[in-house]
């Protein structure tokens, strides 16, 4: 490797990507987000259900997350809640967070990207148990529900 090149660390990457997360770096969330992106994925909003471009999407592929490129949910974990935003039956492994979420008079488990720290949905445990998917694999009955605009999808 020529000197001047350094080695791809994933742990610093992360590490500066979680720093983003600071006040004062917010400037580079902002610049790089769309202000719908913003608002979610930093400001912990919703989109308004049954809007998003991935609620009905059926492409094979990899969804990842669109602030840092961190792969998160495989379509085939992909399932339709009705709930007007896409859910998966689980991530990837060690693709999220979890964290207790009081706001809004609610108690729920927020989901965050285990890379950039930025807001996804919220996890819940009314997921299918039966068959799911092209592989109709059981479902784990979980719910990780998604803001579209969260999402990134590289497809197959």
């Amino acid at each position: 490797m020529p000197e001047h090149e350094e080695e791809w660390n994933p742990e610093e990457e992360q590490s500066s990507l979680r720093g983003q997360g600071d006040a004062h770096d917010e400037k580079y969330w902002e610049n790089k987000l769309t202000p719908e992106q913003y608002k979610v994925l930093r400001e912990k909003g919703t989109e308004a259900p049954f809007m998003g471009q991935y609620v009905h999407e059926k492409a094979d592929g990899t969804y990842a997350c669109v602030a840092c490129g961190n792969p998160l949910f495989s379509s085939d974990a992909k399932f339709d809640s009705g709930t007007g935003w896409p859910s998966f039956d689980q991530a990837l492994p060690g693709a999220v967070e979890t964290h207790a979420d009081t706001s809004h008079g609610m108690t729920r488990t927020e989901i965050t990207c285990a890379r950039c720290g930025s807001h996804l949905g919220h996890i819940f445990d009314d997921g299918p148990t039966g068959p799911i998917g092209p592989s109709h694999r059981l479902g784990t009955g979980k719910r990780y529900c998604i803001n579209s605009v969260c999402l990134d999808l590289e497809e197959k």
